[in-house]
């Protein structure tokens, strides 16, 4: 068996938008029931991980511990504490970004912050994008949760955070530093959770952009599933081939 853990995407692998996808819930039942340990790697930063596991079980019937999931809140807060600039922050972004950001020891400031932190937030307003321009052109450090520019959902694709990201880099001409995925922050961290080496793991998703990109720029495996952002069509095209393509995860042999 070539490897001993799994990075996995979530939405557009496991499920899209609100739709199953009944391929993704038996990859994650084949890794449970040969005991492999596995880590949900999510730029979304809208849940936590106890409300992402809560809807895995819900909605898609799959059951996973909350300690299996890695947000992209989860490696800014470990970036902020390791950074080491101060405990300040103001932040555009959902409860599963806030709350987790406050209950980690970390102060709510609109004016003088020691850092912004821009991430999805389905409810942003003008006078949020005004305090965080304010705050990063007095030299707040500005932090980009994800660069994901869309949501692929049953919907079709949405504005993600990397599109909110972008209006605060534009007003700002200050580029953020970004922590999920395909950067290196998030994926060194992933790495050191779930105990192995790079080599040992392999990373699972369905973009392209952010989570094979993850894989190719930080020295881990990838595995390209075409069942939601980048389509079979551009795979001949793409910079840099994945380590592996499939259609669907029913297709994955964990034994290869």
């Amino acid at each position: 068996m070539k490897y001993k853990g799994y990075l996995i995407d979530l939405d557009g692998t496991i499920y899209l938008g609100k739709a199953p996808i009944p391929a993704g819930k038996r990859f994650v039942e084949s890794l449970q029931e040969k005991g492999l340990p596995y880590l949900f790697v999510t730029n979304n930063t809208t849940r936590s991980p106890e409300v992402v596991a809560q809807r895995l079980a819900d909605e898609f019937s799959i059951h996973v511990a909350p300690e299996t999931i890695y947000t992209a809140s989860l490696a800014t807060i470990d970036f902020m504490k390791d950074h080491g600039k101060g405990r300040k922050v103001f932040v555009i972004g959902e409860a599963g970004l806030i709350d987790l950001i406050l209950a980690a020891g970390f102060e709510w400031e609109e004016t003088n912050p020691d850092y912004v932190v821009v991430g999805l937030d389905n409810h942003v307003t003008y006078e949020k994008f005004v305090l965080a321009t304010l705050a990063i052109q007095k030299g707040a450090t500005f932090i980009g949760t994800n660069p994901d520019k869309n949501i692929p959902t049953e919907r079709g694709l949405l504005p993600g955070a990397g599109s909110l990201i972008a209006m605060v880099e534009t007003a700002t001409q200050t580029q953020p530093i970004f922590i999920g995925k395909p950067e290196a922050i998030i994926m060194e961290k992933a790495v050191a959770h779930i105990g192995l080496s790079k080599e040992e793991v392999l990373m699972v998703g369905d973009n392209y952009e952010t989570d094979i990109r993850s894989g190719i720029q930080n020295g881990i495996d990838s595995l390209l599933v075409l069942s939601g952002f980048t389509p079979k069509a551009a795979v001949p095209t793409l910079p840099v081939a994945p380590t592996y393509v499939v259609d669907s995860l029913d297709e994955w042999d964990f034994e290869q």
